[in-house]
């Protein structure tokens, strides 16, 4: 057989037989199920990234802290906010903002980056886009140690009735029992994070040009989402005619604010929204459906494009 023709068949699409629901389905139940081997991926992702590291995974902690608490303090004199409540605001905001841009940042890459294994190992699609989540999701536990740190410092102030985060803000109810919230907050950005590596790594390993406008994209809305600046300043702070509940549909109209806002209220006991649980139902609902057309119609050429 030539070279030629060899290479044709390796290129040639999967036959349509492949396209099914019910295959769809049980590569996403199948991968689900195979925890050992994609939280053994996970957790060696970690290892290989510090192996050779004096301190380790603490990098990912340290690194969180400086960022963290340099920033807080530099927007805590730019917005004339309270340091004991601002500076756990944008700690935490940075914590949940680092799972979210994992997800879309590294999603793109979840089935280039393991070339090798979808073409040896007879494993699920979805088995990858699992370990991209739970190594984030260990990246999150990790950083997690810098907001208990900063908690316990600022215990009083974050549990007081009535705080404000900025001159002139809204007052926050403080840390109670709604902390038990992030809970399922946090398995809710999970099981969005599943999607967005499935979908977002299917376009992406047909359409290489994506991965870049993504990373670009994600740099630009970091910005647009309220981590370093609370939504009051909108209206607080932002001068001009009529109203200013068309000011809040900047942070309202933006995605990712819900997401971050079902985490972060609970966990430094800000004022929890039904608003921001329905928007993130939404997304998790229409995301998992177009995942899994994703999945029913080009899960068998992802081994042919990679």
């Amino acid at each position: 057989m030539s070279v030629t023709s060899t290479a044709e068949q390796e290129q040639a699409p999967p036959p349509s037989s492949s396209r099914s629901w019910s295959r769809a389905w049980t590569d996403i139940v199948e991968g689900a199920r195979q925890r050992e081997l994609w939280g053994h991926l996970g957790w060696q992702d970690i290892k290989q990234r510090y192996r050779r590291s004096v301190i380790g995974p603490l990098w990912i902690t340290l690194s969180m802290a400086i960022t963290a608490i340099g920033l807080g303090l530099l927007y805590s004199q730019l917005f004339t906010a309270n340091i004991p409540t601002f500076l756990p605001y944008v700690t935490v905001g940075f914590i949940v903002w680092n799972f979210m841009s994992g997800c879309l940042i590294e999603g793109t890459d979840t089935f280039i980056g393991n070339e090798g294994l979808i073409k040896h190992l007879p494993a699920p699609l979805t088995v990858y886009a699992l370990r991209l989540v739970w190594r984030l999701t260990l990246m999150f536990a990790h950083n997690l140690l810098v907001y208990v740190v900063i908690v316990v410092i600022f215990w009083s102030d974050l549990t007081k009735s009535g705080y404000l985060i900025t001159s002139g803000g809204d007052p926050q109810p403080g840390i109670g029992w709604s902390i038990l919230l992030a809970i399922p907050a946090f398995a809710l950005l999970a099981i969005n994070g599943g999607w967005v590596a499935i979908l977002f790594g299917i376009i992406s390993t047909r359409y290489r040009d994506v991965p870049p406008v993504i990373n670009s994209l994600v740099s630009l809305v970091f910005f647009m989402t309220p981590i370093v600046w609370t939504p009051d300043i909108l209206t607080t702070r932002i001068s001009g005619g009529g109203g200013s509940d068309w000011k809040i549909l900047i942070a309202e109209l933006n995605p990712l604010f819900h997401y971050l806002q079902i985490l972060r209220a609970p966990l430094i006991g800000n004022t929890q929204s039904w608003h921001h649980w329905v928007v993130v139902g939404g997304f998790t609902v229409v995301g998992w459906a177009l995942a899994f057309v994703a999945m029913r119609n080009y899960r068998a050429r992802v081994s042919y494009w990679v």
